[in-house]
């Protein structure tokens, strides 16, 4: 087949900018092809950067909508990491935190405000994988790409547009596309770049003065901001970063293409498929037009000959070495450990050859740590060893962490979360943070510390002093205090030591260890007086354990997606004490020693949405051989409850207590709208044997299988940025109050109890 290349004019394509609406321009770029129109040229700006520069790239149409429509695409811009790169291990445990804020020595009175809304992590990684072999297939000049390439940025220490010819291309687009506010800046050429739309959103005059055409096209799917009203904030910011644009043809042989479309936020990709479509229509619409200009044409065979004669040149990504700037020469070191698995000192290192494919889970592990500020990723093709360098332009997280948040409830379990959080990283990774809870039902310190070290399997060990009471209120009361005295204190204290392992990215196994001591004031029955004093049980114990954890669950509190495992197994040896109280009818002091194995299960799984609806099935069991303890009241206090809702953990329920027993529920959400949801749950709970009061409250076994109860719970669910509220209606089954209408705000999360 002979091609010449070389046409007697020369055609130069316009993208515009315009956020999610500039996915029309696939379907110009669509029209153009099936209609043979020769594409000398590109210039885009913004969201067209991206069309034109895929395009530029060698990417074929098909593969360009294929992208677009992906899910992958939608967490680039939604900064959402996909789940096979989440990795539960590094986790945080979850806590009632609304918001945090992150500091420094020198900063704590100066705090920064954040300065994008979304990640753009796996955005960046997606750039490089994406247009790395382009850029390296044309020697990074823009000339030399599949269709010659341009893009706008904006230089805003300078106030002009900068227009990006050569380097990398992934990263030239990604500066392009960097809206104020939403993504991240970063720097090329050593300024810091934003979105080209802010001084330059429809390129005619840079196809013109780059590559002076005979013909040029624009495909505008953006128009100029309206005026700023005085009541709108973001049409007043819109109306300071963005200068007005002109998107007229500049030459004489120019045509524009508009495509009707919605407004749509910025990052709105709900309408891609009907976006692309308006662009292929508008196009098409256009044609008569185009050819009056345009004589010459470009077949199906001939253009892709061309565009495998570009692909042909692309060296496989193979990475022989990775360079990090920006960090001291200790974290080089833990950052070459989790990205090789090995104990590699160099800041530049040349192991064994690297594919992307194997860097890319040990990077986004590396994200999960939350010690790493920023990361911007490049593969630079090495001519000489005739692989790719990794470079990675890194900064460090301050080292202070402040979380606020708790719980406003219309119930007594208001309360008061704060954390202060201390991170260190060098050759190994350091938190140490102390906690508290403040509340009438629920109040608690934390200290705890975790050290991670990246060896071929990462390891962490994790200390802990945890001290808790829970105040079980003889009335519910709502918000006013009420000072009878509870008839039931429940206090915790232990010390835990946890060695963990990563189970794959979303699992965690751990070998523990706790140390400590319950005490717990009660009276065996309602009927007692301020001047009564309570009964009291110790139990002093230790125990070793492991513990399996599976987790993908998209929110620590009504989760509407992913699963949840957990599989425990303890031995627990300890010593009981009981004191009895003015209204025993125990006399006697007693001691005794008990030992036991317990292993509990968990499973907590949501299934793919079907319209507004998802479903969710969740299911509990506990074996143990436990024995009872001195009385009634204490030896339901030691046994495990059931407690799958919010709300079921904050009150004591002698029903849902037993040393074995099984339970499964079933759960509905409905989407009434964005953020708003109505979940149902039921749930039915049996105890192998039920624990029931004996002559002078002592404790005993009933039959096996004899008794079964019902929980439900429906509530109205509005996810703010915050934290969910909640108006919950719940009902037990054969207790004194069987039904609880609840008002929440926030979280209803506790540090974790001993020997759970």
């Amino acid at each position: 087949m002979v091609v010449n290349p070389s046409y007697s004019q020369k055609l130069g394509l316009v993208l515009s900018g315009g956020g999610s609406r500039g996915v029309a321009h696939i379907g110009v770029l669509k029209a153009l092809e099936e209609k043979q129109v020769p594409i000398d040229y590109i210039a885009g700006t913004s969201m067209g950067a991206v069309i034109g520069g895929l395009y530029a790239a060698g990417y074929t149409i098909p593969q360009i909508e294929e992208l677009v429509l992906s899910k992958d695409f939608s967490k680039w811009l939604s900064g959402d990491i996909d789940k096979r790169y989440k990795y539960y291990f590094k986790s945080p445990s979850p806590d009632a935190s609304w918001v945090s804020f992150k500091f420094d020595y020198d900063s704590v009175l100066k705090y920064s405000l954040p300065i994008n809304v979304i990640s753009p992590y796996f955005m960046d990684f997606a750039m490089m994988e994406i247009f790395s072999g382009a850029s390296a297939a044309s020697d990074y000049n823009f000339d030399s790409l599949f269709i010659p390439f341009r893009c706008v940025a904006s230089d805003i220490e300078n106030n002009e547009s900068i227009v990006l010819k050569n380097g990398n291309l992934g990263s030239a687009v990604r500066a392009s596309m960097t809206y104020p506010f939403y993504f991240k800046p970063i720097k090329l050429q050593g300024k810091l770049l934003f979105d080209g739309g802010m001084y330059n959103n429809f390129p005619a005059s840079v196809v013109y003065e780059e590559f002076f055409p005979d013909i040029i096209i624009g495909s505008k799917v953006a128009g100029n901001t309206g005026p700023p009203s005085e009541n709108d904030i973001l049409s007043q910011i819109t109306n300071i970063l963005m200068e007005k644009t002109d998107y007229s043809i500049i030459c004489e042989n120019g045509v524009l293409i508009e495509p009707r479309l919605e407004v749509v936020n910025v990052i709105d990709f709900s309408k891609t498929k009907a976006f692309i479509d308006s662009g292929y229509v508008a196009t098409i619409r256009k044609i008569d037009e185009i050819r009056m200009f345009v004589t010459d044409s470009i077949g199906v065979d001939e253009r892709n000959f061309l565009r495998e004669e570009f692909l042909n040149k692309k060296p496989p990504i193979v990475i022989d070495s990775i360079k990090i700037s920006g960090l001291s020469n200790k974290q080089f070191v833990y950052v070459n450990r989790v990205l090789r698995n090995s104990w590699y000192r160099a800041k530049d290192f040349h192991p064994e050859k690297l594919t992307l494919e194997s860097v890319k889970p040990k990077y986004f592990e590396l994200m999960a740590e939350n010690r790493i500020e920023g990361i911007h990723p490049e593969l630079i093709f090495n001519k000489k060893s005739t692989y790719y360098d990794m470079l990675l332009s890194m900064s460090s997280q301050k080292r202070f962490l402040l979380k606020l948040g708790g719980n406003i409830s219309s119930s007594s379990v208001n309360s008061i979360f704060l954390q202060l959080q201390y991170d260190a990283w060098n050759k190994n990774a350091t938190s140490i943070f102390v906690n508290t809870y403040l509340g009438r039902f629920y109040s608690s310190v934390k200290l705890s510390g975790r050290i991670d070290f990246p060896s071929r399997i990462p390891l962490f060990i994790n200390p802990s002093f945890t001290y808790s009471k829970l105040d079980y209120f003889k009335t519910v009361t709502y918000f006013i205090s009420d000072n009878t005295p509870s008839f039931l204190i429940d206090k915790d204290k232990h010390f835990s030591l946890d060695i963990g392992v990563p189970a794959g990215n979303k699992g965690i196994a751990k070998l523990g260890f706790e140390i400590g001591e319950f005490k717990d004031e009660y009276y065996q029955h309602n009927e007692f007086t301020r001047s009564d004093t309570a009964d009291n049980t110790k139990f002093r114990f230790y125990s070793p354990g492991l513990c399996y954890r599976l987790n993908t669950l998209d929110r620590k509190q009504f989760a509407r997606n992913g699963v949840f495992l957990r599989l425990n197994v303890r031995f627990i040896n300890g010593r009981e004490t009981y004191s009895p109280g003015s209204t025993s009818l125990i006399e006697d002091e007693y001691t005794t020693y008990h030992n036991w194995f317990r292993v509990k299960f968990q499973y907590d799984n949501y299934f793919d949405k079907l319209g507004p609806f998802r479903f969710g099935f969740y299911a509990e069991s506990v074996i143990s051989n436990q024995p009872l303890f001195n009385n009634y009241t204490a030896s339901l206090l030691y046994a495990p409850a059931f407690q799958p809702t919010p709300e079921s953990k904050t009150l004591f329920l002698p029903n849902y207590r037993a040393y074995n027993y099984g339970a499964f529920g079933l759960k509905a959400i409905v989407s009434l709208m964005k953020n708003f949801e109505l979940r149902l749950e039921s749930y039915v709970y049996s105890p192998f044997q039920k624990i029931i009061r004996g002559e002078e409250s002592s404790a005993a076994f009933g039959e096996k299988f004899t008794h079964y109860y019902f929980l439900g719970s429906s509530a109205l669910i509005y996810n703010t940025p915050i934290g969910p509220a909640s108006l919950s209606f719940s009902y037990f089954e054969k207790v004194e109050e069987s039904f609880h209408l609840f008002f929440n705000f926030g979280y209803i999360l506790f540090n974790r109890r001993a020997l759970d």
